[in-house]
């Protein structure tokens, strides 16, 4: 694909996008505009796993979408991924081939604990939900290890969703996924979270549930157990049923050295035999496992799972399963052990025909009266914190008083979304003039290290500052090492470009200019370090001094993810 067509008619697409977004609430659930979506957005040349042959290739997603699950409705596929303490969050991603996916909605605005979540809370939060479509309706269950067990509905996958229903308050239930059975009975299986529940992992229960999926009907039982050595860190369970058997797909292993497992019974209470069915083999591919399986139209039976790439976070494969002996194998299987390895490109899923290549969005001309899918703050947001309707056409980001000193990975108002490849360029436009002095805004990579190339306004002018801080080492909502200035240059005008390099293992150098044509690097090459259990995250600021509330404001033009140039 040319990258000319990047940014083809820009400002056509994002009020298509709206139109289409708008069709989604009114309950087009079949995505009529989905064509027209996919001829303004065109491929983005920074990753498109689509090979344009009938083929595709591993990763079919170069992002952070941890913990996938996916099924199928109609002609139409529908992913979530944990979003930890990142909202809005759940997001719902639409496909019609499992190859090319975007963002069509996100489940949950903010976290109800809002007071826990007014800030990072690093780790906490959403975590491995479920999708689900029963009685006509889309099921998202998740946990949440330190609240407990919750569900979220709606008749349209892209919304409105109604207000998450705790199911169980609980401490250390994680990975919960709904079942329902042919009589109508339903259940939860779920794993724990040692960290937070006393030790009890490699456990997995199911519970009785109520058939609307409200309630929890008792504490459940235990039906898996890893800890007689057979397997360990078993967690991440997903139910089915098929051909008279309950399977539980579910990981084993840990995340970076894991593999699937996946085991079989005649009851849903066990006992249950098991076997691996995927693991890394003689690929690159490590810990390939934890995701959701699915079937097309015509029967063919498909897995989605991670990969953690650090510091990128877990990125999405797509691995082809052939039933043998009322067994599943995924991927391929060159030694005909039953184990199967990743494929790293293959043949398309069979859907009837061939769609358009679509990727998840990233850039943002801010041209809708609403954000990007794509972004998401780093906590529980405040609604005014930005606004597109003062100035059409920009981003209008207040100034928003930083939390006790805090360095900016422990701020809730940082704008945020995922890297989307190995190497890319973000670049963005700003407008300073409606700064106050001692407000700064900028362009920010954040993890558990941060780095920022932000403009500082003072009594006698603007400058562009180059911080970075040391890495954080505990998850959970503790003060984070404090940012620390790197490298000054002054500026003479309002009108700013802020971009960041992003090259292979995360390796990324800040520039600024004037002019959007000459870009000057400022302080160190950084690397980016994941977040805890996410990978590190590219965005935007705006914040003024602790305790002293400012009507600053700055004006973002565009945001623009673009490939690196050599």
């Amino acid at each position: 694909m040319n990258p000319a067509f990047l940014f083809h008619n820009r400002r056509v697409f994002n009020i298509r996008r709206l139109l289409f977004q708008a069709a989604c609430c009114i309950g087009i659930t079949t995505f009529t505009l989905a064509a027209t979506l996919a001829e303004e957005q065109k491929a983005s040349p920074i990753w498109s796993a689509d090979n344009g042959d009938g083929t595709y290739k591993n990763p079919i997603i170069f992002a952070d979408y941890s913990d996938p699950d996916v099924i199928r409705v109609g002609d139409d596929f529908y992913m979530t991924a944990s979003s930890f303490s990142c909202f809005p969050g759940l997001p719902v991603l639409h496909s019609k081939d499992l190859v090319n996916w975007t963002i069509v909605g996100h489940a949950i605005q903010k976290h109800p604990a809002t007071e826990q979540f007014a800030k990072p809370f690093h780790g906490g939060g959403v975590w491995a939900p479920s999708i689900r479509f029963h009685a006509g309706e889309f099921f998202i269950f998740f946990g949440d290890p330190d609240n407990g067990v919750y569900m979220v509905k709606a008749k349209n996958p892209a919304g409105p969703w109604e207000p998450p229903v705790l199911l169980k308050k609980a401490k250390g239930w994680i990975d919960v996924c709904p079942f329902w059975d042919d009589d109508g009975s339903a259940y939860l299986i779920h794993a724990f979270a040692g960290s937070r529940s006393g030790g009890l992992n490699n456990v997995l229960h199911v519970c009785r549930m109520k058939p609307d999926g409200t309630a929890l009907l008792d504490d459940g039982k235990l039906v898996i157990d890893g800890r007689d050595g057979s397997y360990h860190t078993v967690e991440g369970p997903k139910l089915y049923k098929r051909n008279g058997f309950y399977y539980v797909f579910a990981p084993g292993g840990g995340v970076s050295r894991g593999y699937q497992i996946v085991f079989r019974s005649k009851s849903i209470f066990g006992p249950y035999e098991s076997r691996i069915v995927l693991d890394r083999g003689m690929t690159r591919v490590n810990g390939p496992h934890q995701g959701g399986y699915v079937e097309t139209q015509s029967g063919e039976a498909w897995f989605l799972h991670f990969q953690e790439l650090l510091p990128y976070g877990r990125i999405i494969h797509l691995q082809p399963v052939e039933w043998k002996d009322g067994w599943p194998m995924m991927g391929e299987d060159p030694d005909d052990d039953g184990k199967g390895q990743p494929f790293l490109s293959h043949r398309k899923p069979d859907v009837g025909r061939a769609y358009p290549v679509l990727v998840p969005q990233t850039s943002d001309e801010f041209d809708a009266p609403r954000l990007g899918l794509q972004w998401q703050w780093f906590a529980n947001y405040v609604d005014d914190w930005v606004n597109l309707t003062d100035r059409p056409g920009f981003l209008r980001m207040a100034a928003v008083a930083r939390n006790e000193a805090l360095p900016l990975s422990d701020q809730p108002n940082l704008l945020l979304q995922k890297f989307p490849a190995e190497e890319f360029t973000a670049t963005a436009r700003f407008d300073a003039t409606l700064l106050d002095v001692a407000d700064r805004a900028g362009l920010v990579v954040a993890g558990r290290a941060s780095a920022s190339l932000q403009i500082e306004k003072s009594s006698s002018g603007l400058k562009i500052v180059r911080t970075s801080s040391a890495v954080r080492e505990k998850p959970g909502p503790g003060p984070s090492p404090a940012d620390r200035e790197e490298a000054v240059a002054e500026s003479t005008a309002p009108i700013i470009y802020l971009r960041v390099k992003v090259g292979q293992r995360g390796v990324c150098n800040f520039s600024y200019s004037a002019d959007g044509k000459q870009f000057a690097e400022l302080g160190r090459a950084f690397t980016a370090v994941n977040d805890h259990w996410i990978g590190a995250k590219v965005g935007l600021f705006c914040d003024a001094p602790p305790g002293r509330p400012s009507t600053g404001q700055i004006d973002v033009d565009w945001f623009r993810i673009e490939p690196v140039s050599r």
